[in-house]
């Protein structure tokens, strides 16, 4: 009756296992086996973006594999797997990441598979994508380059770019 409270507890302890003289140790290691094969077999939580506070300035490269949000300045290079710049943001360097959101300001090259420029962004420079969206109110001076892979600067420009004749 009073055992279900010990299967809830998130970490037994030994103690509270020592009482019970027929509980042999074999099945407490099945017990820690099957634990482990449930925990690399859930999924890992994604973590959250890291997020660059709007009082915050920094000059030098960044990259990681997760996500970066952007609310401050920053004066350098920056990679990542989802990169979001909100509205107060100013970059001045290249953003390469799989999806690019563009709230803020960017003076620089952006790459990436997904761009979004939302009614704030306010862009200078060259955009080379897989993908684009431009909102009616975003500001941008610059080319704009469609790549099957943009994320590799030695890539090619996709076919369908060069099936539209010259004005």
């Amino acid at each position: 009756m009073f055992s279900k409270s010990k299967i809830n507890d998130p970490a037994p302890t030994k103690d509270a296992d020592a009482p019970k003289p027929a509980a042999p140790q074999a099945p407490a290691a099945s017990t820690q086996t099957t634990s482990s094969e449930f925990k690399a077999s859930a999924p890992k939580a994604k973590p959250p973006a890291s997020v660059l506070s709007a009082d915050l300035h920094v000059t030098g490269n960044m990259k990681t594999t997760g996500d970066i949000q952007v609310e401050g300045t920053v004066e350098g290079d920056i990679r990542a797997h989802l990169l979001t710049i909100g509205e107060t943001a100013t970059i001045k360097g290249e953003v390469v990441a799989d999806d690019v959101v563009i709230n803020g300001r960017i003076v620089g090259r952006v790459r990436g598979l997904k761009v979004r420029l939302t009614s704030t962004a306010r862009v200078e420079g060259d955009i080379i994508h897989k993908t684009i969206a431009i909102e009616s109110g975003a500001h941008f001076e610059g080319s704009v380059q469609r790549q099957d892979d943009p994320l590799n600067p030695g890539a090619k420009a996709a076919p369908a770019a060069k099936a539209n004749p010259a004005s």
